[in-house]
């Protein structure tokens, strides 16, 4: 079984800095993508950045130039940094990878870590 474990989240004054971490764990033969998702109250998850196994990312206008998503293969992590945060960035953060189990492949998800940017 793959568990996804974030940590990082908290609680924040707008201009901050907060630094999100993913690991997965199980049997893992391979992490293709890997992302970060949000979902705020009352609206949609959405996408928040995401990397490829090359390297590649790609990034919500709202966050860009602002987060920077990496990704460490030797510790099975993702990570996304967030500078100048801002009270609209106020969701729940998901972590989402597309992990090979040998002849398995498929997503999954974190537990979310709430993130909170006061005024």
């Amino acid at each position: 079984q793959v568990q996804l474990v974030e940590s990082g989240g908290g609680l924040v004054q707008a201009g901050g800095s907060l630094r999100l971490s993913c690991a997965a764990s199980g049997i893992i033969f391979s992490i293709n993508a890997m992302g970060w998702y949000r979902q705020a109250p009352g609206k949609q998850r959405e996408l928040v950045a995401d990397i490829t196994s090359g390297g590649s990312t790609n990034y919500a206008d709202s966050v860009k130039g602002r987060f920077t998503i990496s990704r460490d293969d030797a510790k099975n992590s993702v990570y996304l940094q967030m500078n100048s945060l801002k009270p609209e960035d106020t969701a729940v953060y998901y972590c989402n990878a597309d992990i090979r189990q040998t002849a398995v492949r498929r997503a999954y998800w974190g537990q979310g870590t709430q993130v909170t940017v006061s005024n």
